[in-house]
């Protein structure tokens, strides 16, 4: 596989390069550039960079030893400080991506290892980040060959690796079994219930509610959902979208979906997604089960029991962990094709 996330500290990669997010100016910043600057030697990696290099402005990069790392190399990409998103950050994001790996191609490095370039102490929104990073990566590949380890770094993940979600494990082997009744991934309904056939205590609490504002809530909601029985996916999507009050670009870049991907989606109603796509959407617009399950309907899909991804998905969209870098890193964990790389 010649790109892959990792869950790692970048100072420990043994790739023939690193990235640092390094700053114009010969100066240590916070964050990984202090970091790499501390495990490389940090007197002899300044005083290389005084008197080998100086200034450099941002967007572009440059290659140093790395000194005491396990790595030969280090380059070193100036990041852009995130303004506002609309201050050329982009631009400078994603150059610093392509120089890095220009510069890499150059040095006849085999093996790299990025961080989410500026998404630390820079400030760059972390999904919008990883976007970009996946874009330029991506784009690098189709014609240079290298492996290319993107590294997302959490000092508490990293520590507990798969441990970190100890009851993702369980979910797991609960729900992973070769025929699953269908009713443990739908809500039941109780009909017995509402015409006094059952057991109060046997029934949802909703059947038995008295509060007139609640009952008045509750036939507003599923008067307002009759309205979208017929929706197809598309427009299914965006009308969960406008509920929830989000914006559309929220949407797609929490997802991690391609901009072009979306408006395909977003300008024809009878369009049909890739089930990973759909799935990746339903994190995006931080979907519960019901809605997720209802949407994926609308294009055909299902979550199954017998399927891994779907079974990792479920539990992070019940848990409300919405995601998908952490999410594509539990999918490799478990074996599984991860989505981003």
């Amino acid at each position: 596989m010649p790109f892959k996330i990792v869950r790692n500290d970048i100072t420990k990669m043994k790739t023939d390069a690193i990235v640092n997010t390094a700053n114009e100016y010969p100066e240590v910043g916070p964050g990984c550039d202090r970091a790499v600057y501390e495990a490389a030697g940090y007197d002899q990696l300044l005083a290389y960079r005084k008197e080998h290099i100086g200034f450099v402005k941002q967007g572009e990069a440059f290659i140093t030893p790395g000194f005491d790392l396990p790595a030969k190399y280090i380059i070193h990409a100036v990041s852009p400080l995130f303004v506002d998103g609309s201050s050329g950050e982009e631009e400078l994001l994603r150059s610093c991506y392509r120089k890095s790996l220009a510069l890499a191609k150059e040095n006849g490095i085999r093996s790299i290892a990025f961080p989410l370039i500026s998404t630390g102490s820079f400030g760059y929104p972390k999904e919008e980040g990883m976007r970009i990073a996946v874009d330029e990566i991506h784009a690098f590949l189709l014609t240079s060959k290298m492996l290319v380890y993107l590294v997302v770094f959490d000092e508490k993940a990293t520590r507990m690796g798969r441990n970190l979600y100890p009851d993702l494990e369980a979910y797991i082997d609960h729900n992973y079994v070769e025929k699953k009744r269908k009713e443990e991934y739908e809500r039941p309904w109780y009909p017995d219930a509402a015409a006094g056939n059952l057991p109060r205590e046997s029934a949802p609490t909703a059947l038995f509610m008295s509060d007139d504002s609640a009952i008045e809530e509750m036939e507003r909601k599923l008067s307002e959902r009759m309205k979208h029985m017929a929706d197809t996916f598309p427009e299914y999507l965006l009308y969960l979208i406008s509920q929830k009050g989000m914006e559309n670009s929220e949407v797609y870049k929490r997802a991690i979906v391609d901009k072009k991907v979306f408006s395909k989606i977003k300008n024809n109603p009878n369009y049909h997604p890739q089930k990973l796509t759909a799935l990746c959407l339903c994190i995006g617009a931080k979907l519960n089960l019901d809605e997720s399950k209802d949407l994926l309907a609308r294009a055909g899909y299902a979550l199954s029991p017998c399927d891994k991804t779907d079974i990792i998905f479920s539990y992070f969209i019940e848990n409300e962990i919405y995601d998908m870098i952490e999410l594509d890193i539990q999918l490799e964990e478990h074996g599984l094709p991860c989505i981003i790389s």
